[in-house]
């Protein structure tokens, strides 16, 4: 399932002040899977230039959780984040320095995890799913799945008029072709959008 803007919104808004917050935030500002959420550390974030690298994800394994780093190159990227984003993001990095403090940890690690425990595991993908069904339950909201978020963002990119192959990079997909498989139905309404365009540009054709 996609949500449309006003949707996306008011999820976003509903689950604001919760610990599911900053994650479906994140996965809705910049497409990122959940493995690779997980496996997102303050090191592979530039706030001041609002921008992180995807540089690894987190694996659920038989024997137990797993770093992995992309299969492809293309896996590998650096996503742009907005204003909004990068609020949050020094919010948590704030309140992570100060859990640590509390505990006399002393300074949060470059290394360390941006949403994984005190002790330094990263966070369990299972637990951001489980985490964000309990929140949509409790505020009564529509079952959507956590990687609904991940399809909603590349949606409202290509609604917006975003090139298929900046979308991809974005995404981590190997190829344009990718992108265009998955979100055909998507660019199918940019080419109903596009006709419209046309139409209303050369309107005068029809008078003649």
């Amino acid at each position: 399932m996609i949500l449309d803007d006003d949707k996306a919104a008011h999820v976003l808004k509903a689950v604001q002040g919760r610990a599911i917050y900053p994650i479906a935030a994140l996965a809705l500002a910049t497409g990122m899977r959940r493995g690779e959420i997980a496996g997102l550390r303050w090191c592979d974030i530039d706030l001041d230039r609002s921008e992180l690298k995807v540089a690894q994800s987190v694996e659920v394994t038989r024997a137990g959780l797993r770093i992995k780093m992309p299969k492809t190159k293309h896996g590998r990227r650096t996503i742009s984040l907005p204003a909004w984003m990068v609020a949050t993001l020094r919010t948590v990095r704030r309140e992570r320095q100060e859990q640590a403090l509390v505990l006399g940890i002393g300074r949060v690690a470059p290394e360390a995890f941006v949403f994984g425990n005190v002790e330094g595991d990263p966070c369990h993908p299972d637990v951001i799913t489980r985490g964000w069904i309990r929140a949509l339950d409790a505020l009564d909201l529509p079952r959507v799945t956590f990687h609904s978020l991940r399809h909603t963002h590349a949606s409202q990119l290509i609604a917006a008029g975003m090139d298929v192959l900046t979308v991809s990079r974005r995404l981590g997909h190997g190829s344009p072709a990718i992108t265009l498989n998955v979100y055909s139905h998507a660019f199918e309404r940019k080419d109903t959008t596009a006709a419209a365009i046309i139409e209303a540009t050369f309107s005068w054709l029809g008078t003649e």
